[in-house]
């Protein structure tokens, strides 16, 4: 039966088990052999990474063609009116085309762990959170997206991809189990601690 490992992976981690120069990875957490990830996340990004043992289980979740829902909490810099956010959710025009339309809304802040090194806090521009959902991974896809309606992003944490979920895993905890159990849904101003 296929095995998932789900992983809050923290920030400045790669979503690899080797690096070259040296930098933290995966093998800094766990050891998973004939585990792969499926479906990557940024260095700089935070949350929810799933690695699978079954081939066709990785391709399922990692290739947007199955249009599986990403959700992530996303702090940017700026106060989004409604226009930048109906923008985020109608699809946004990127230098490799037109994003998917995607579910957005403006968010409370979230109760979440502290990231190691914090954001950094500029006292004259003030800061918000959006709750971002997406159906495709393109290379820091909600980063540029958010900076193209104007709202740089200064954390992005991924909270669920489909049916798995964060919940009850602290920044580098993992939890295996089989694919076919599902972690039961989040909300966003739920507790991530």
């Amino acid at each position: 039966m296929a095995k998932i490992i789900l992983f809050n992976k923290p920030f400045n981690v790669l979503s690899q088990f080797t690096d070259d120069d040296g930098r933290p990875t995966l093998a800094n957490y766990m050891t998973a052999p004939g585990y792969r990830v499926a479906g990557r996340l940024d260095y700089d990004s935070e949350g929810l990474l799933i690695l699978t043992n079954d081939g066709r289980l990785q391709q399922e979740i990692a290739n947007p063609a199955h249009k599986r829902w990403k959700n992530y909490l996303v702090q940017v810099e700026g106060d989004p009116d409604a226009k930048a956010v109906e923008q985020l959710a109608e699809g946004v025009v990127l230098n490799d085309g037109m994003t998917l339309p995607a579910k957005a809304r403006r968010v409370a802040q979230p109760v979440l762990w502290e990231r190691d090194p914090p954001i950094r806090v500029r006292k004259t521009v003030n800061d918000s959170w959006l709750e971002l959902s997406i159906r495709e991974g393109r290379n820091r896809q909600i980063r540029r997206m958010t900076a193209n309606v104007g709202f740089p992003t200064l954390r992005l944490v991924r909270i669920a991809v489909g049916e798995w979920t964060l919940q009850g895993l602290k920044p580098g905890q993992f939890r295996e189990m089989s694919a076919r159990m599902a972690a039961p849904r989040i909300k966003p101003n739920r507790s991530l601690r």
